[in-house]
């Protein structure tokens, strides 16, 4: 990824800071600058579970199992990824558990990689289909109020939420 746009800087400490806000003891994803500084944090922090996963969608059993357990987790992904998840989300349909998931998009402003843009142009209607609710932010202050309100859903409801970081937030290729 690239630079971030002037006076977008800071946002990504407050993605991490939200999730321990919320309990969240399980950090899963698929390695992407996007999450960079959240997931070395995560790694950091003896109380949370920092796992790499090899494809997306094995991120949302694995959050069905922490639930299970009687812990938070969170799902950090690019959007090309949600498109291997799209089988994996009946998951939560049929069983209702929390899942929340923060989205690195690509392929949806200044994109460089052609390979990026079709599933960035999809993805949040993707979601949505699989009743996931979802919300796009495209400015460092609105990261920290729309991730606690995502997290806040799924963790008190059940629910399916997914906070989209825009490209002109995490930056152009």
């Amino acid at each position: 990824m690239g630079t971030a746009v002037a006076g977008q800087e800071g946002w990504q400490e407050d993605v991490f800071c939200v999730l321990r806000q919320h309990g969240v003891k399980h950090v899963v994803y698929v390695p992407d600058t996007s999450h960079s500084t959240a997931i070395r944090l995560a790694e950091a922090d003896n109380e949370i579970n920092a796992i790499v996963l090899t494809t997306e969608e094995e991120g949302i059993a694995y959050l069905a199992g922490a639930w299970l357990g009687g812990e938070r987790g969170a799902l950090l992904m690019q959007s090309s990824g949600v498109g291997n998840c799209i089988n994996m989300l009946a998951l939560h349909s049929c069983v209702r558990f929390p899942l929340l998931m923060v989205v690195g998009m690509r392929g949806d402003w200044a994109e460089l990689n052609p390979w990026q843009c079709p599933m960035g142009r999809v993805t949040e209607k993707a979601l949505n289909l699989m009743n996931v609710m979802t919300w796009h932010v495209d400015r460092a202050k609105d990261v920290a109020p729309l991730l606690h309100g995502a997290a806040t859903m799924a963790f008190n409801g059940d629910h399916a939420c997914a906070v989209l970081l825009g490209q002109r937030l995490i930056g152009g290729t």
